[in-house]
């Protein structure tokens, strides 16, 4: 038996947004696009300035770079899910909601497909 996935509702973004542990403002300075693990996954990182503080308890200030991983996975023509984490373009200036991950290495997004925007 299968199940039925659906987008998430506005309170739950809200609400993945209000938990993150650094928002913030940036700039993509480069972004990498790679194969991911499956034929449908790719594998995004991106090197951003942080521009503003918004909230931090990673201690991060402005002018720090740091690196932003996640995944993609295309999905087919009808699929009903949580939408796709947007894949930011070099020069793009937009919020970020992330986590870190491991010893601070890396951040990764932390409200889904609505880590680079605002309500």
């Amino acid at each position: 038996m299968g199940f039925a996935r659906a987008e998430l509702p506005p309170s739950a973004y809200e609400a993945m947004q209000a938990k993150a542990s650094e928002y913030v403002e940036i700039e993509a300075l480069q972004v990498a696009v790679e194969p991911g693990s499956t034929p449908e996954s790719q594998n995004v990182e991106i090197l951003a300035r942080v521009e503003k503080v918004l909230r931090t308890s990673n201690k991060l200030t402005a002018d720090d770079v740091i690196r932003i991983q996640y995944q993609v996975t295309a999905r087919p023509k009808g699929w009903v899910g949580p939408g796709e984490i947007p894949i930011l373009r070099e020069g793009a200036r937009t919020v970020a909601y992330l986590k870190p991950v491991g010893n601070n290495e890396y951040y990764t997004t932390a409200a889904g497909r609505m880590s680079f925007l605002n309500f």
